[in-house]
């Protein structure tokens, strides 16, 4: 089973937006979206085949699988990515810096075509990960 990490989609403020970054004339174009990241994951070997998982709001909300990993300039890491973005169902997550590992076991089920998930207000999703319950 490969190993999942978790992103925050920085910026964004809605799922439309983050699929507007994976559109053909959006910013990452068609394919392949290369994400850049100061290091490279220890784990990265396992990552390949897994999902990046786009935290919004402080929810997992959709996933992008991981295609590889490519060095980049200046010593950094390229996170190659597909521009393919599913749409899961929405699951409390703390937001954080960086990425972080996601375990199969922890990742939350694809929505099904045409399914919407509900999404926790903000606000009770970050007062959910102030108190530590997610």
């Amino acid at each position: 089973m490969p190993l999942n990490m978790t992103k925050v989609a920085y910026g964004a403020q809605s799922l439309a937006e983050v699929h507007d970054w994976f559109a053909p004339d959006g910013r990452h174009g068609e394919g392949v979206a290369r994400l850049t990241t100061r290091n490279c994951p220890r784990r990265h070997a396992e990552m390949i085949g897994g999902s990046l998982f786009w935290i919004l709001k402080h929810q997992l909300v959709a996933r992008s699988e991981i295609l590889g990993f490519e060095e980049a300039e200046g010593g950094r890491t390229a996170i190659l990515i597909s521009t393919r973005l599913i749409d899961v169902v929405p699951c409390p997550r703390r937001a954080h810096q960086g990425w972080r590992y996601l375990e199969e076991a922890d990742a939350p089920a694809d929505l099904d075509e045409g399914q919407e998930g509900d999404i926790l207000p903000p606000d009770v999703a970050g007062e959910l990960a102030r108190l530590g319950l997610v």
